[in-house]
């Protein structure tokens, strides 16, 4: 598996941004090396969500855009998340079910710097078909 650049937000507000190569949906641990050279071992129980980004220092001056772009093909189903902490994302999936412990949302603003992010459902109070 290739390495991906990501940023992992944790429900109780920390963030830890690097690199990850070991990261399966379906496994409860991972590990993520920080530029420093860190690694952080992360429980997925723990996480709100993992973005997997373009860059790690991103845009924050950047708002990102709630609307889907009417010239990009959808690829999935349409939903809006919002999580417990009032973070809304809007995007696509293949792959969200109520019962399932996350779900992979790729942003409906394709320039930002986002380019999926697996959702942790409970951190969710809202997801919803568009």
């Amino acid at each position: 598996m290739a390495a991906s650049q990501v940023v992992a937000r944790f429900i109780d507000g920390r963030v830890v941004k690097g690199v990850t190569s070991n990261f399966f949906p379906t496994r409860e641990g991972f590990h993520v090396q920080t530029p420093k050279g860190e690694s952080v071992a992360i429980v997925q129980s723990e996480l709100k969500a993992l973005y997997f980004v373009r860059d790690l220092a991103g845009d924050p001056t950047r708002r990102i855009s709630l609307r889907f772009d009417p010239t990009r093909p959808v690829a999935g189903r349409r939903i809006e998340v919002v999580f417990e902490d009032g973070e809304v994302m809007t995007g696509t999936t293949q792959g969200w079910q109520p019962d399932r412990t996350g779900f992979f949302v790729f942003p409906a603003d394709a320039g930002c710097n986002n380019e999926r992010c697996f959702v942790i459902a409970k951190a969710t109070s809202r997801v919803k078909p568009l």
